[in-house]
């Protein structure tokens, strides 16, 4: 493709709005156009990429047996609420009526799309099991779309969606999925991580989930891993690792004057003793089925609260930090709270020994109390895995965990039998019985994955690409005065195209600065430059690796051969 004739235009500033690297190369180096609000419009040199990607999917999906359909971005409400998500889902379905008055939304996932096309189709178990995907438009009504299209309202999607008659064969297909993801990451490039994950409401008891991580400084999520483990920070289970020795209870409460101190570092600091020492009570409201339920979660002075194992555990459909009015209605003291004579719910962390003495709260503004230990006032108290994950804990094997930050592109998770169940969806199965099928639900964010791969791979001058998403193969750069080498140049870009090079031409009358600065902004691998004065002389070229910076001096005669042998390498 020759520049001159292409629709691509770069721009110095970045958007004022742009807060990660993706966001600002992909608009610099003119892949993406801002529609509105999260809403972007991928510009030519930006779809070819996407199409690569999808590609790459398509490959390793199909290869799985899975097959592509097509379902519709409008979907009707009637749908939503049978399935019970209507009101569910929240406000970041976009809803909407047409002209018979009936509710429509624009899909922001398709659970229930692809279940009624399952049921209206499928009847008995020989005929499963059965595994469908699509890459299609999603919509999100995000109330802070930010990140550009790593966060954006409309985003495209893979989605796949299997179907079974027992468990046995959902494992088979879920691990088939998960060898086709790992296999589609390595092809893309990417330097990513599997983590167990947590599903949410989404996955049935039992199930089994995982997310794909790009890894990258700029990640919003954080990973716990070691060697043998690895986790989203959310589920991760680890071994605290206490550094001190306990000391036993040696006699009755003691209530302590603490009048500043209302943080377990103040008051371990005013006691002069570690902060392993104290314990903290977190409180929280946990509305379930339209009931409200005040929660003290006590975990070690030095550790933080997992919400998301909490969530959990309690099988809330909402979970938030109390308010100072929840805790003035507990009759709980801010700052000072301890777990012995209250009345609200309380749950310790598994990581505290029972028999240990620990400074409390005193329930008492300004006092704290020594020689608490959860086996002098509880007799069976409520103890689970709830305190977040750290760094330097320890795996199942006893290896210390690290932290590092990733970018979830993709999530495998089994459903169950949620949806079918709810849709009543049913099919025959060998006794000639009505049973409803497991379902399995695999994502990719495609144009997430877009952002991802710039995140982890750009430099203060642009983009990066990885060899096999990069929009074209080769970024031929000519420098040529006159018609006589213009043309020379002219045959040196037919010969890569006929080779079937996918060649990015910049045959563009502008100065030689201004190509190099584009060309690596927008970051494909491997740059041929083709220079005058250094034909006219050597009848030499130059090829650049835009990663390591590296030039070669070839002779123009050579410049296939070389291209081939250093893109076999990349």
């Amino acid at each position: 493709m020759k520049l001159s004739k292409s629709f691509w235009k770069t721009y110095k500033e970045k958007p004022t709005d742009a807060e990660i690297p993706s966001h600002v190369l992909m608009t610099r180096a003119g892949l993406i156009s801002k529609s509105g609000s999260g809403i972007y419009n991928l510009l030519p040199f930006g779809l070819k990429s996407i199409r690569k990607i999808e590609n790459i999917i398509r490959k390793h999906l199909d290869q799985i047996g899975s097959m592509e359909i097509s379902m519709s971005v409008v979907t009707p409400g009637e749908l939503w609420k049978e399935s019970g998500r209507w009101k569910d889902f929240g406000s970041e379905m976009l809803k909407f009526s047409d002209k018979l008055n009936k509710d429509l939304c624009i899909s922001p996932t398709n659970e229930e799309a692809v279940t009624d096309i399952f049921r209206k189709s499928v009847k008995s178990y020989k005929d499963l099991p059965v595994s469908l995907y699509q890459i299609n438009t999603k919509f999100r009504d995000e109330i802070r779309p930010r990140f550009g299209v790593m966060r954006g309202r409309e985003f495209i999607m893979k989605d796949a969606y299997t179907f079974h008659a027992d468990k046995d064969c959902l494992d088979r297909e879920y691990k088939n999925f998960y060898q086709a993801y790992e296999n589609i990451f390595k092809d893309l490039g990417l330097d990513f991580r599997v983590v167990e994950a947590d599903a949410g409401a989404m996955a049935g008891p039992g199930s089994q989930t995982h997310e794909f991580q790009v890894l990258a400084d700029t990640g919003e999520d954080e990973l716990i891993y070691s060697d043998s483990y690895a986790a989203n920070i959310e589920t991760a289970n680890t071994q605290k690792v206490i550094n001190i020795e306990l000391q036993s209870v040696t006699g009755e409460l003691d209530l302590i004057s603490t009048p500043n101190e209302s943080t377990c570092e103040d008051v371990a600091k005013l006691l002069g003793i570690n902060i392993q020492e104290t314990l903290k009570c977190l409180v929280f409201k946990s509305i379930k089925d339209g009931s409200e339920e005040i929660i003290i979660s006590v975990v070690f002075g030095d550790d933080e609260i997992n919400e998301v194992k909490l969530k959990n555990y309690l099988a809330s459909d909402h979970l938030t930090v109390a308010t100072d009015n929840d805790l003035m209605d507990a009759n709980l003291v801010k700052g000072f709270m301890g777990p012995v004579d209250i009345k609200p719910r309380v749950i310790f962390d598994s990581s505290i020994p029972k028999d240990k003495a620990f400074v409390i709260g005193g329930n008492k503004e300004g006092y704290h109390q020594r020689n608490f230990a959860i086996s002098k006032f509880y007799a069976n108290p409520e103890t689970i895995d709830i305190r977040l994950a750290k760094e330097n804990d320890l795996d199942k094997s006893g290896k210390p965990v690290k932290i590092c930050r990733g970018i979830e592109v993709g999530h495998i998770f089994q459903l169950g039998d949620k949806y079918t169940k709810s849709l009543s969806t049913t099919v025959l199965d060998k006794n000639g019985k009505s049973m409803s099928p497991l379902m399995g639900c695999y994502g990719i964010g495609v144009s997430r994955i877009l952002g991802a791969a710039i995140e982890q791979s750009h430099d203060e001058k642009g983009i990066i690409w990885p060899k096999n998403i990069s929009p074209f193969d080769l970024h031929f750069i000519a420098i040529a005065k006159s018609e006589e080498y213009s043309k020379i140049s002219e045959e040196i870009y037919h010969q890569f195209k006929n080779a079937g090079i996918d060649v990015l031409f910049d045959d563009r009358n502008v100065g030689p600065g201004f190509k190099f600065k584009d060309a690596d902004l927008l970051g494909i691998p491997l740059q041929l430059v083709f220079g005058e004065r250094d034909y006219k002389e050597n009848k030499t070229l130059n090829i650049i690796n835009r990663k390591s910076g590296e030039k070669i001096t070839i002779k123009a005669e050579e410049a296939l051969g070389v291209f081939l042998e250093l893109n076999e390498k990349l």
